[in-house]
């Protein structure tokens, strides 16, 4: 039987989600002469279709369907991607000129976010037949099979992060990469050539691009004063940088979280909504919830997120085949990743990535596609042992 606990769960993450995106999305609603329950009704019909796909996936038989499914989301997703920059411009919605979405009558869809689902059904399925053994390989040998997965990534970063501008979404992959790595077996110190290698790839990425580095400064010039104070005096005065504004994201993200309080201002009743911050119900919907939720609405947030993850993990601890076990970690991996980067940039730890809190951000491509991978787990629950 599937697991049904992890069902419920995600289908209240859900719910709460089509709810913030009513409340959050007051300003830019009135701004665009939409309707006013236009994001309302399209993120319910999302979470309807999402929780349906998640339900009947929850019925498959994962040894009869899974492969299959999996390897036809990842082809179908890396097809969307490199197709969608030959599409016609009518049939293309772009952010910051570069191409992220393929329009359709009724929907649109972000081809990234399917892609993440078969990067990792694709790495499972392959980790499970070159890593999972009892023979310890030489870091060379290591290297050698970690080749073919090298080159994928490389495909994925010009995919992502050149053609679409987009380096959050690499950044998550490279991480769910390395740790998925590490549970198949891979050696510690295949992990950190791995580390080195994408801290030198990301370096490269934000020293060719003009408006990365200029984030960077802006992140650093909000940040600085917290960590050059654990610093020697003299030594860490030389990397303290004036003239730069904080970053326009940040200061008013982590005003509206201190605004908020305990208790919060109340649903419906925030402030950081009406225009200064008016895309709250997307990227920035944790300040937005905490503001209108308070310090105890966010921390629910985070147990319910907390136990979502304990249930995938938990699942995968059952499991007996290895593959599910990879893809059941893999999922974990990218909503837990997903979260944390996403808390990290709206409250000024990191530099803001643009990814989507899962399940509550509104977004219909990204909504589904994680309810797709949970259906998935939920097939493969069916399949161990209680």
């Amino acid at each position: 039987m599937a697991d049904s606990k992890l069902f419920y769960a995600v289908t209240l993450l859900i719910c709460i989600g089509v709810v913030m995106s009513y409340s959050l999305a007051t300003y830019i609603t009135s701004l665009y002469n939409y309707e006013p329950f236009h994001f309302l009704l399209r993120q319910f019909i999302a979470a309807l279709i999402g929780i349906g796909l998640m339900w009947l996936l929850s019925r498959l038989d994962c040894n009869a369907h899974f492969k299959h499914i999996g390897v036809t989301i990842f082809i179908i997703s890396i097809v969307l991607m490199v197709g969608m920059h030959f599409l016609p411009q009518s049939f293309v919605s772009s952010a910051g000129g570069a191409k992220r979405w393929i329009r359709l009558p009724f929907i649109s869809i972000a081809p990234s976010e399917l892609f993440k689902i078969g990067f990792v059904y694709f790495l499972a399925w392959s980790f499970s037949r070159k890593f999972v053994s009892n023979v310890r390989l030489s870091i060379k040998d290591e290297i050698k099979i970690f080749i073919p997965y090298l080159v994928l990534f490389i495909i994925a970063v010009v995919l992502i992060a050149v053609l679409q501008n987009d380096l959050g979404q690499v950044v998550l992959l490279a991480l769910t990469l390395g740790v998925m790595l590490v549970f198949a077996g891979g050696s510690l110190r295949l992990l950190g050539v791995i580390f080195l290698g994408t801290i030198s790839t990301t370096f490269i990425a934000i020293i060719t691009s003009p408006h990365r580095i200029l984030r960077i400064k802006s992140w650093w010039a909000s940040a600085q004063d917290s960590v050059l104070a654990l610093l020697p005096y003299g030594w860490a005065e030389n990397l303290r940088i004036s003239g730069l504004p904080e970053p326009y994201q940040i200061y008013h993200a982590t005003n509206a979280m201190a605004s908020g309080g305990f208790f919060g201002s109340g649903l419906g009743e925030g402030f950081i909504k009406l225009g200064f911050l008016s895309d709250v119900h997307t990227d920035i919907i944790l300040a937005g919830i905490a503001e209108e939720l308070g310090f105890v609405g966010l921390f629910a947030l985070v147990c319910l997120f907390g136990y979502i993850l304990l249930r995938l993990f938990r699942i995968a601890n059952r499991v007996q085949n290895k593959m599910y076990y990879l893809f059941c970690i893999g999922i974990g991996l990218l909503i837990g990743f997903s979260f944390i980067i996403n808390a990290f940039g709206i409250s000024g730890i990191t530099p803001v990535k643009g990814i989507a809190v899962p399940f509550l951000s509104y977004g219909g491509s990204s909504l589904i596609a994680n309810c797709l991978a949970i259906g998935l787990v939920l097939s493969i629950s069916n399949d161990s042992p209680s």
